[in-house]
């Protein structure tokens, strides 16, 4: 815990058998109440290898999506009651140390959103990642700051901590099931006037690290835009979008059997 806060680790995994064990191995497991894995069915032996590190595991019965495979991750640290929840990657990519750092701004009511952010800093490139990446990301993050009006160093960090009230409150079923996923839910944060905070964030590209390829980031980057642009035509009266409805759908847990076939609370170790 910290300060009375319960910390829930989330990971979305995919074929995450190669860096699973060393993501796991760098958790400040001191202050984690509980690591959650959901699988969104791998081919390799990610599952197994999470039950044999203890890891509370589920498994999508067919692939789903990245934006799925987070739906259920944060449903099932809400349910298990959840103060804070800690989405990371288990590819390795992002310093697992980082954790308390993040929890703690939650923890102590500085912000309601964290994010690792790999830009501040200036490890992004030397740490291996693509150019047209760092570019990219840029673009996209300078486009983004000029439509929501806010001000951050990078809208797209797989790594991030939220407070169980965002996480209660957002209409996240809305949101897509693939990759942009990430990006509507930061939006959608910030158009509630939720608190977002950054750290810096060493990252590593390598081999076993995951990465959409370069079709995927195009329409990646083209979810992005229509998103920031829903965002700000709602924001001047000339549009109204469900992704940005208050009342849209929160998280649910009655779809078990569409999602797993199966009750998370006998399917879940």
């Amino acid at each position: 815990m910290l300060n009375g806060k319960r910390i829930f680790i989330v990971m979305p995994a995919y074929n995450a058998a190669r860096t699973l064990r060393q993501t796991c191995a760098e958790l400040p497991r001191d202050i984690i109440e509980e690591v959650l894995v959901v699988d969104d069915h791998s081919s390799d032996t990610t599952v197994e290898l999470a039950r044999e590190l203890g890891l509370t595991t589920f498994v999508h019965r067919q692939n789903l999506g990245y934006g799925r495979n987070q739906k259920t991750c944060y449903r099932e640290a809400l349910r298990r009651g959840a103060d804070i929840v800690v989405m990371l990657h288990p590819d390795y990519q992002y310093s697992p140390r980082l954790v308390t750092a993040m929890a703690s701004l939650i923890a102590y009511a500085e912000y309601d959103v964290v994010l690792a952010s790999r830009i501040l800093g200036r490890g992004a490139l030397s740490g291996g990642m693509p150019v047209y990446k760092y570019i990219s990301n840029r673009l996209l993050t300078l486009v983004q700051n000029l439509l929501l009006g806010h001000k951050l160093s990078e809208y797209h960090s797989g790594y991030r901590a939220f407070s169980r009230e965002v996480l209660k409150s957002l209409p996240l079923e809305e949101n897509s099931d693939d990759f942009v996923f990430d990006n509507e839910m930061l939006t959608q944060a910030i158009y509630m006037r939720y608190r977002v905070g950054e750290v810096s964030c060493p990252t590593k590209y390598f081999p076993e690290a995951s990465s959409i390829n370069f079709s995927r980031s195009v329409k990646y980057g083209l979810g992005v835009l229509v998103t920031s642009i829903k965002f700000r035509l709602q924001k001047m009266g000339l549009g109204r979008f469900r992704i940005l409805n208050p009342q849209g759908r929160k998280l649910v847990e009655d779809y078990y059997q569409e999602v797993r076939g199966a009750d998370p609370r006998e399917d879940g170790s």
